[in-house]
């Protein structure tokens, strides 16, 4: 299980690396939006991926990481990678964003492609690292990613002691478990709710069963958003704070469309839609309001074509 410790640690690790993004306050949202856009990679992935590579031994490092995903961690692990000059090997799927792709090889990472669903790309990279003999990053089924996603909580609660509820997007689940998991670190008597798309509804289904639910398949625009199961670690994360997690609601592709135009449109924000959709689920009204709310902006590498519609 993910410790205090681990979490305070992370911390200590990412210091230099990660930035510390902003807290702002949206009036037209009655709510505070968590910019981890500002990331290097522009994306929050980038806490867990380095906290993962930087606790790798030494040898197993530099023989190099590879990673599987969508766009984001894989952007984050070469970033990494880069810091400690070993090679990075992400497989990503055909459908990937032209965005993402460029944003890997900025840092120097080697893209294989394999299928379009996060099995397809899971095989691939386990195939290559057994041939390679390089280190498996996971995107999101790791202690030590949930611990580094944990930091982005610890900055909620420094920045606005007084936050009631936070409002996350959930993918494999490393975030949210990540933010539950570090406000119980940080003291904080703050609420979750999750936000899926109603196209990957994952955890949501997880949590109805009592255990983790694997989809057949999975569709959405938020293309961050749609493993096709949550991993086994956050679900414990998540069972063990359960008191904390209050829900998880589902958000329409339309809904989280309109979101990534508001928040160019109202805030000059570019915001993918993975990064958009709790904007989305409290515009829509699908989660409480409270005094003080954070939704959490996890990315902001999005398709340029989203945001011409509002100019």
């Amino acid at each position: 299980m993910v410790t205090s410790r681990d979490i305070t640690e992370a911390a200590e690790g990412l210091r230099g690396i990660a930035r510390r993004t902003q807290l702002v306050y949206v009036e037209e949202l009655g709510a505070h939006l968590k910019l981890e856009n500002e990331q290097p990679i522009g994306a929050f992935k980038i806490r867990g991926a380095y906290n993962a590579i930087r606790k790798l031994p030494d040898p197993a490092r530099k023989r190099g990481v590879i990673t599987f995903s969508s766009g984001n961690h894989g952007q984050a692990v070469a970033f990494a990678a880069k810091q400690f000059g070993v090679r990075a090997v992400i497989v990503m799927p055909e459908t990937t964003p032209a965005v993402k792709i460029a944003g890997v090889k900025k840092w120097g990472g080697e893209v294989v492609f394999a299928g379009r669903t996060s099995e397809d790309r899971r095989i691939k990279a386990e195939e290559i690292a057994r041939q390679e003999q390089l280190a498996i990053v996971p995107p999101f089924d790791h202690p030590d990613i949930v611990a580094g996603q944990a930091t982005v909580a610890l900055e909620i609660v420094e920045q606005l002691p007084e936050v009631e509820t936070v409002v996350v997007p959930v993918g494999g689940g490393g975030l949210i478990s990540g933010i539950v998991t570090g406000l119980a670190a940080a003291g904080s008597r703050a609420v979750v709710w999750g936000v899926e798309p109603s196209g990957a509804p994952k955890l949501h289904h997880s949590l109805a069963a009592g255990k983790v639910v694997r989809l057949e398949r999975t569709g959405s625009i938020a293309d961050g958003l749609i493993t096709l199961n949550v991993g086994d670690v956050p679900f414990a994360e998540l069972t063990r704070e359960k008191d904390r997690l209050r829900g998880v609601v589902l958000v329409e592709d339309d809904s989280i469309r309109a979101a990534v135009q508001f928040l160019w449109r109202t805030c000059r924000l570019a915001v993918e839609p993975s990064g958009a959709a709790t904007t989305a689920a409290l515009l829509a009204g699908l989660v409480p309001r409270a005094r003080t709310t954070v939704l959490v902006v996890s990315g902001g590498n999005v398709d340029r074509s989203l945001l011409e519609a509002t100019d």
